[in-house]
């Protein structure tokens, strides 16, 4: 990757004389920062810009470390052959008519897929922006060239996007508005070989990076991406486009269909660690954020609002209620230096509406109010509201080392007239103050940074870069035959589609997994007979080969309570299956709660085990949460604090509270199984019925294949 971003020369191969042309912007962008040597490529020119232009880049000189291809996509195979014949190891093709055109343009992306395959050369495109590295004023791209001469602000913040425009159209968005400061801007358009990994890999080491967003529309290596994300503590935040899945409409189970909504990926980025953004200046807002406060992950949600406006206070009190946030209930000590500034009638309270002390001592009293909250310990975090119309109440500067001094992060939410909230943006910037023209995005962004926490292990979780690259594939240690006995663990290495009910809970009862008592039957005597023994009532199924879902087809009886009502049940479902199918019987199981577990295989993430809310209801509530496979006990019972239904978990109306450790318990064995027996392609559990607090599979469904 180094060849990317620090080569010692690059041949730009479509080079262009011509004003307005995209190898032309490429080459004044070249030109006006990069250090290196650069050689424009084109046959039918001799020189550019004052520098030498050869015919073909055989010709070029070296040192070459990198090309940069801006021709038509026909010739681009051509072209990057010629690149591996010169021995340039790098090329970022920028040219768009590939797999996004049609069946052509495909053919051309496979193509340069098969080149790279063949001779090793790494391909970042196509169809994409390239790279723009603000830190080295490095722009390998045709991005407008006055980006530099209008003020384009460095930061911290790292942008990897898998679209060219959307790149393209930020930088020139965030240097307009001085919104948000960038360290590097990565297009990757078509990901030929370069892709979200690779790159999410190098600005993790990159020094100039506190931050990174990421908009993705597909994350081609789940395992390595959630890896990586695990592996380090610098803030990571994902804005995922298309979390759709065309492919849950042909789902067999429940938990294979729930996962086709997006929550899977969701899931799997908050379980790496990641927080998940729902729109593009959110995201990079976030990201300031993150990035102006690194060392604040574990930090306490108490916030201190001072604000020259009470109606404002009132509003900044609502938002940090509905995002997770607490106002700090102030220290004595606070309270009576507040009372110092303020008038006899007004107390000290939270939000301090400072207007009042202003009209009594003027701008000082802003400032004692300000520095009696950072010296609260009760105060966390402060919320600092200025009106820019004449008078804003301190200067930033000062605020910011003196929140700075006592380790308060410090935010800040500004309204006002234009010059005024432009300098004021400028100078906080400056002093690297998070500072916002919306007082929700104010509050959303400081939950952020005080409701992260560090990443669980992320030390351990530093993975050897080689281990990270794997391609969704999980490493165990179990085996199908070391976790079944050996009668299922032949029935998992031969068998294909959706196991029956009652041989689905025999594999999960080997596991560990506390599954109904119950009987397959074969004649109404034998129905009435153990139905008694089992004990009244009970519940009689039919079991179809491959089919899962046998309350849609009428083959399941509730509340049978005699033995002639048992009897009558056997004979009734047996000939409403002709005869194909077998009979349960089943322990009619009342429970407190009725959850769903699972475990779909993902291709891009493996294997991932479900958790939530069950019954006929699960695919309506929707409340459920996913997490990757193989999962330790930390995994399975952060899973299950990812509901919303918490209550119901802790006991509802006098109901006895689920026993987490146990239901933690049954989670990871479901994860295990999947990771030790490959040809699991989904489980699902529904209803797991909680008695008496424990978890107990009443139906299931283990579905098989290649």
């Amino acid at each position: 990757m180094e060849a990317f971003f620090n080569p010692r020369g690059i041949a730009l191969i479509g080079a262009s004389a011509k004003a307005g042309r995209g190898g032309y912007r490429i080459l004044k962008n070249l030109m006006a920062g990069f250090k290196g040597g650069i050689y424009p490529v084109n046959p039918g020119n001799t020189e550019i810009e004052g520098l030498r232009c050869y015919r073909s880049v055989l010709e070029v000189p070296d040192p070459v470390d990198l090309a940069i291809v801006f021709v038509p996509a026909a010739r681009v195979p051509a072209v990057v052959r010629e690149c591996v014949q010169r021995g340039i190891g790098a090329a970022i093709i920028e040219s768009g008519g590939f797999a996004e055109t049609g069946e052509e343009g495909k053919a051309l992306q496979a193509e340069l897929v098969a080149i790279h395959r063949e001779t090793g050369i790494r391909l970042w495109g196509p169809n994409c922006m390239g790279l723009v590295d603000a830190a080295r004023k490095h722009a390998f791209s045709f991005v407008m060239e006055k980006i530099w001469a209008e003020g384009f602000i460095t930061g911290k913040v790292s942008l990897v996007t898998q679209s060219g425009f959307l790149a393209a159209g930020f930088l020139i968005d965030l240097m307009s508005h001085a919104s948000v400061g960038i360290a590097k801007a990565c297009s990757i358009g078509n990901k030929v070989d370069v892709d979200e990994c690779d790159l999410l890999e190098y600005l993790i080491d990159d020094p100039h990076t506190g931050a990174i967003g990421m908009y993705l529309e597909s994350i081609r290596q789940g395992r390595r991406f959630v890896d990586l994300c695990r592996s380090t503590d610098k803030p990571i935040v994902v804005l995922k486009g298309g979390k759709s899945a065309s492919g849950a409409r042909a789902a067999m189970s429940h938990t294979a269909s729930l996962a086709g909504n997006g929550a899977l990926v969701g899931a799997a980025l908050a379980q790496a660690g990641v927080v998940e953004a729902e729109d593009f200046h959110q995201m990079m807002d976030v990201c300031e954020a993150l990035a102006s406060y690194p060392n604040v992950a574990g930090g306490g949600g108490r916030v201190a609002v001072l604000t020259p406006s009470g109606g404002a206070g009132i509003v900044c009190a609502d938002f940090i209620d509905r995002f997770g946030l607490c106002l700090a209930r102030f220290s004595p000590a606070t309270r009576v230096a507040l009372a110092e500034v303020f008038p006899p009638w007004m107390p000290a309270a939270n939000p301090v509406d400072v207007w009042p002390a202003l009209e009594l001592h003027g701008p000082d009293a802003y400032r004692k109010a300000f520095d009696a909250l950072c010296d609260d310990p009760e105060v966390d975090a402060i919320l600092c509201h200025f009106f820019a119309l004449g008078f804003i109440g301190e200067d930033i500067g000062a605020l910011a080392g003196a929140a700075r001094a006592a380790g308060k992060p410090l935010f800040c939410w500004i309204i006002g007239t234009v010059e005024v909230v432009d300098r004021v943006r400028a100078v906080a910037r400056a002093h690297g103050v998070p500072i916002y023209r919306e007082l929700r995005r104010a509050v959303e962004c400081m939950a952020a940074v005080l409701k992260r926490r560090p990443r669980s292990g992320a030390t351990a979780h530093r993975v050897a870069r080689d281990g990270a690259r794997r391609d969704g594939a999980v490493a165990c240690s179990g085996s199908s035959e070391t976790m079944l006995p050996g009668e299922l663990a032949g029935v998992v290495a031969s068998a294909n589609g959706a196991l029956d009910e009652h041989l689905s809970k025999r594999i999960l009862a080997a596991c560990g997994i506390a599954v109904v008592e119950e009987s397959v039957v074969a004649s109404a005597e034998q129905a009435a007979a153990r139905a008694a023994e089992l004990g009244w009532p009970v519940v009689m199924k039919g079991l179809v080969p491959g089919q899962v879902h046998k309350t849609e087809m009428g083959l399941v009886r509730l509340g049978i309570a005699t033995p002639e009502q048992a009897a009558g049940e056997f004979t009734r479902l047996d000939r409403k299956m002709n005869g194909a199918g077998r009979v349960l019987v089943q322990r009619q199981l009342a429970g407190e709660l009725e959850l769903i577990a699972g475990l779909v295989r993902d291709p891009q993430f493996g294997p991932c085990v479900m958790f939530g809310l069950g019954g006929v209801m699960a695919e309506i509530l929707r409340d459920t949460s996913f997490a990757l496979a193989p999962l330790g006990d930390d995994d399975a019972l952060a899973l299950i604090a990812r509901l919303e239904s918490q209550r119901l978990l802790d006991g509802f109306r006098g109901a006895p509270a689920v026993d987490r450790q146990q239901l933690a318990g049954v989670l990871v064995r479901l994860g295990a199984l999947a990771s030790a027996c490959p040809r699991i392609r989904e489980i699902d559990v529904n209803p797991l019925i909680v008695s008496a607090g424990r978890a107990i599979a009443v139906d299931a469904s283990v579905i098989l294949g290649d």
